[in-house]
C-alpha cells in the first residue's frame, strides 16, 4: 500500500514552490505583476515615499535641486513628518508604549558607501532620524538603542522635548481604560457603548511609519525609515524601521527600497535587502515588492496570523526606487498608494496588493 500522506506537501511547502516555479499567477489572483509599469521620468532626481510622505517627497526634490545630497533630502523630508503633531505614528505627537512613554526608531542608508546607522527605544528626541545619521557619520557602530541612543543623542547637541502630546496621551489613556474589564481603570463610557469601541478600532487602524528613498542626480541613492513604532507596544520592542535590510537599504548599482506595516513580519524576511537583490536580478520595482509579499506570505504559518483562508491577516507594505529612476511598490492586503516624485512633479501612485482586502 502507498504512503500517499508521505507524498504529498504541506501548505506551506506548496506556496514555496509555487512561487518558484511561477505557478504564483493562480495563487496570488490580485497580484498586479501582468500590469505595466507606471512611466516615470528618469531625466533627473526621482523620490519616493510611504503614502504618509508628500510633504517629504517636495522637500526632498527642494533638496537635491538645490544640489543637496540623497542622503540629505531624504532625511530633510521625513523630518517634516516626524515634527508634525498632526501624525500620530511617526516622531513628536506618535501614539506611545503600553506605558505611556513615546519610543522613536530610525535607520538611514547611504548607497554609495552601504554606510548605516540607526537608534531605537529612542526617547525625548524628535528627530530619530538625524540621531541616526550621526550614529553613521560619527561612530563605528550601526545602530544605538535605549538611554544610550540618548546620551548620544545629547552628547550632540539634539535638544531633549516631552514627545507625548496631548492628543496622543488622550489616545493613550482610552486605550488603557478601555483595555479590561477586570482591572480598576474605568472610562468615562460605559463600557458596553459600541460608539467606545468604534472609536478605539478607529484609532488601531492607523498604521506607522514613513519610508523615504532618493535617487539623487549624480546617481547616488539614500533611503531613511522612521517610526514611533506600533500603538501601546511592550516597552523595549524594537522594529524592523531601524535594522538594515529589513526596515530599509540601499546601494546604489541598484536601487533602494524599504517598507511600512507589520515589521516583525518584516524583520523575519529582512525584505527590503530582498527587494534590491531582486531588482539586481532583473525585477521591475513592482515585481520585487511582491515577491517579498509572496516570501512573507509562504512564512506565515502561525494560525493567528493567519485568515480563515490561509493568507494573512496583516498588511506590510514595501516602496522601491530603481537606479535607472523607475519606482513601484506592492503591499500584502487590498489596493494602496506610495508618493512619487521626479521631473513630472509630485503625485500618488497605487500599488497593488497580493490579496485582496477580503481574502
Amino acid at each position: 500500500m502507498s504512503d500517499t500522506t508521505a507524498s504529498t506537501p504541506d501548505r506551506r511547502t506548496f506556496l514555496k514552490r509555487a512561487a518558484l516555479t511561477g505557478a504564483g499567477a493562480a495563487l496570488w489572483p490580485t497580484a498586479a505583476s501582468a500590469q505595466e509599469p507606471p512611466e516615470f521620468s528618469s531625466d533627473g532626481p526621482v523620490v519616493v515615499a510611504s503614502g504618509n510622505g508628500e510633504a517629504a517627497v517636495e522637500q526632498a526634490l527642494s533638496v537635491l535641486g538645490d544640489g543637496g545630497s540623497a542622503l540629505d533630502a531624504v532625511i530633510d523630508g521625513v523630518n517634516i513628518v516626524e515634527r508634525d503633531p498632526d501624525d500620530i505614528t511617526v516622531g513628536y505627537g506618535g501614539v506611545p508604549n503600553a506605558d505611556g512613554t513615546v519610543q522613536l526608531e530610525a535607520g538611514v542608508m547611504e548607497g554609495r558607501t552601504h554606510r548605516a546607522g540607526a537608534v531605537a527605544v529612542l526617547e525625548d528626541i524628535a528627530v530619530p532620524s538625524q540621531v541616526a545619521r550621526m550614529v553613521m557619520e560619527r561612530t563605528d557602530h550601526v545602530r544605538l538603542v535605549g538611554e544610550g541612543a540618548k546620551k548620544f543623542a545629547l552628547m550632540h547637541g539634539f535638544e531633549p522635548r516631552d514627545l507625548l502630546t496631548e492628543r496622543a496621551r488622550k489616545i493613550w489613556v482610552r486605550w488603557r481604560e478601555t483595555l479590561s474589564e477586570n482591572d480598576d481603570y474605568l472610562p468615562p463610557d460605559s463600557l458596553k457603548d459600541e460608539s467606545l469601541g468604534a472609536q478605539l478600532r478607529q484609532v488601531q487602524r492607523h498604521y506607522g511609519t514613513i519610508h523615504c528613498s532618493a535617487l539623487a542626480p549624480s546617481g547616488d541613492i539614500s533611503a531613511v525609515t522612521t517610526t514611533s513604532g506600533l500603538f501601546y507596544k511592550i516597552p523595549g520592542r524594537v522594529a524592523d524601521t531601524s535594522v538594515v535590510g529589513a526596515g530599509l537599504y540601499a546601494d546604489n548599482d541598484v536601487g533602494a527600497a524599504g517598507s511600512t506595516g507589520r515589521g516583525e513580519a518584516n524583520l523575519k524576511n529582512l525584505s527590503s535587502y530582498l527587494i534590491v537583490e531582486r531588482m539586481r536580478e532583473g525585477d521591475t520595482p513592482e515585481e520585487a515588492c511582491l515577491f517579498a509579499c509572496r516570501r512573507i506570505a509562504e512564512n506565515t504559518v502561525v494560525p493567528r496570523l493567519r485568515t480563515d483562508q490561509g493568507t494573512p491577516n496583516f498588511n506590510v507594505r514595501f516602496y522601491a526606487v530603481r537606479k535607472d529612476g523607475l519606482a513601484g511598490g506592492a503591499q500584502m492586503r487590498g489596493e494602496g498608494e506610495m508618493v512619487v516624485g521626479d521631473a513630472d512633479g509630485v503625485r500618488r501612485v497605487t500599488v497593488p496588493g497580493l490579496f485582496a482586502e477580503g481574502d
